[in-house]
């Protein structure tokens, strides 16, 4: 093509362009005296027969013999009035481009020292700016007309997450260590990044990691690690999932079959939760009915009476003596000798004693005496025969 310039200048309307060729396409002729216009974060590299002979800072610039031979329409016939010195300027944005984003694709593999084999992802964010216009273009982005962020950026990733999993892989001890270490663990991924970018003309400005996560399954495990810690007890954690699962069977909900997967998990043995459950079903209430059982005996035995005639220990419901057949219900002897009597008499068989009378007349003179006493105490005349 041929093309004539004069003012050379280029503005970036995206804030995403790195690298801006003019012409996009091929090469075009200028002339004499033509200005070149860079602004403050911008620099433009000049070509002259597909060499970047200069880098031209913030400014104006005009083209003169010393970058741009003299060459007429005369001299150009034997190229059918096409030019053999043809120019390309390549404006490079200089600016920084914050907030470029970075993450692991897939888990990577690493071995922690409590939870053993875990995989892990990463994410985080980084900021570049250009340092060496000539060695970019000619490193990345060759004769592209245009060179986006976007086109550089799963390349720089791949680097970063590379220098990320040699870092790990030797510095990382257990996951519960790395929310502590994030800046430290930036910093020194940064400077091992530093040099690999540097290669390009470009100044890695900034360099961070948001987060570092394992898979789900794996953060719901160390959950549950976190549950067992807080009981204490590990056969306190099963019964609590147990109880949860049987609770969620009988409500019909949804949450059965992962507190069901959570305490397979949680005791190690998934596959033989079935058989589990109903022993540890058995052991908790055998040891209900055992502590039950266990309180009754206590509570028998404190509240166990004597027979006050052969003194066996005998339950404190109990009416007769199981040993000697003795009466054990009060009210059923004899208020003066304690002879046992009969459910209906009137009168103690031993001694005579009337039965429920508390005081009697004398026959004498009519003074009460009590139930028991043989002789008046008033006259001196004997109440009960002997």
């Amino acid at each position: 093509m041929t093309e004539f310039l004069s003012v050379i200048e280029w503005f970036d309307a995206t804030g995403q362009e790195i690298i801006h060729r003019i012409p996009q396409e091929g090469s075009a002729e200028t002339k004499f005296g033509s200005q070149v216009i860079v602004r403050e974060n911008q620099a433009a590299i000049f070509f002259r027969d597909g060499k970047g002979l200069d880098v031209l800072g913030p400014g104006r610039h005009t083209l003169s013999t010393a970058n741009v031979p003299i060459v007429t329409k005369v001299l150009s016939l034997p190229w059918n009035f096409t030019s053999p010195f043809r120019v390309e300027v390549v404006f490079v944005n200089m600016k920084l481009f914050p907030d470029l984003k970075w993450g692991t694709a897939q888990p990577v593999a690493y071995r922690d020292a409590e939870l053993g084999l875990v995989r892990l992802r990463a994410f985080g964010n980084y900021a570049i700016q250009i340092r060496e216009p000539l060695v970019f273009v000619n490193a990345l982005a060759g004769t592209m007309g245009s060179f986006l962020t976007a086109d550089i950026k799963d390349y720089l990733r791949d680097i970063i997450i590379s220098r990320l999993n040699d870092y790990l892989g030797e510095k990382l001890r257990t996951v519960f260590d790395l929310p502590s270490q994030y800046d430290e663990m930036g910093q020194e991924v940064h400077d091992r990044l530093s040099h690999d970018f540097q290669r390009y003309g470009i100044n890695l400005a900034d360099f961070f990691i948001t987060s570092i996560t394992p898979p789900e399954e794996v953060e719901k495990a160390i959950d549950e690690r976190a549950q067992v810690a807080a009981l204490g007890d590990l056969d306190k954690f099963l019964k609590m999932k147990a109880a949860r699962a049987l609770e969620g069977a009988g409500s019909g909900g949804g949450g059965t079959a992962g507190d069901m997967v959570g305490l397979g998990a949680g005791a190690g043995m998934g596959a033989g939760i079935g058989a589990m459950l109903p022993g540890m079903i058995f052991e908790s209430l055998k040891g209900q009915q055992g502590a039950a059982a266990t309180g009754a005996a206590a509570a028998a035995g404190a509240a166990a009476i004597a027979c006050p005639a052969c003194h066996t220990e005998v339950a404190p419901d109990t009416r007769f003596c199981s040993h000697c057949g003795e009466s054990l219900v009060a009210g059923d002897r004899c208020e003066k000798c304690e002879a046992p009597l009969a459910p209906d008499a009137k009168f103690c068989g031993r001694c005579g004693e009337p039965v429920g009378v508390t005081e009697r007349a004398c026959p004498n003179c009519g003074v009460k005496v009590a139930a028991g006493a043989r002789f008046c105490m008033e006259c001196g005349e004997q109440v009960i025969e002997s």
